[in-house]
């Protein structure tokens, strides 16, 4: 399982993708929907996880479960 981030990179202004405790961001882009889908796409492949969606200030946006991720208390997803 991995968790990974999408932040705003405060250096060139891109969205970068970040596994949870990494050193170095995976991947950037122009977009922050790009880099969501990726980061959930990278997370589902290490086997689920929780993606942080982060807003441009650095506070958390959203926050989703990626399957085959296990959330013990899943609430209602209110977003999709």
């Amino acid at each position: 399982m991995a968790n990974y981030h999408v932040t705003k990179d405060k250096e060139s202004g891109d969205w970068k993708v970040k596994q949870e405790g990494a050193t170095r961001a995976a991947a950037y882009f122009d977009t922050q929907a790009e880099a969501e889908k990726l980061a959930k796409r990278f997370s589902s492949n290490s086997g689920g996880g929780e993606v942080m969606t982060h807003r441009p200030n650095g506070t958390i946006r959203s926050k989703d479960t990626v399957e085959p991720g296990n959330d013990p208390f899943p609430p209602r997803d209110r977003e999709h």
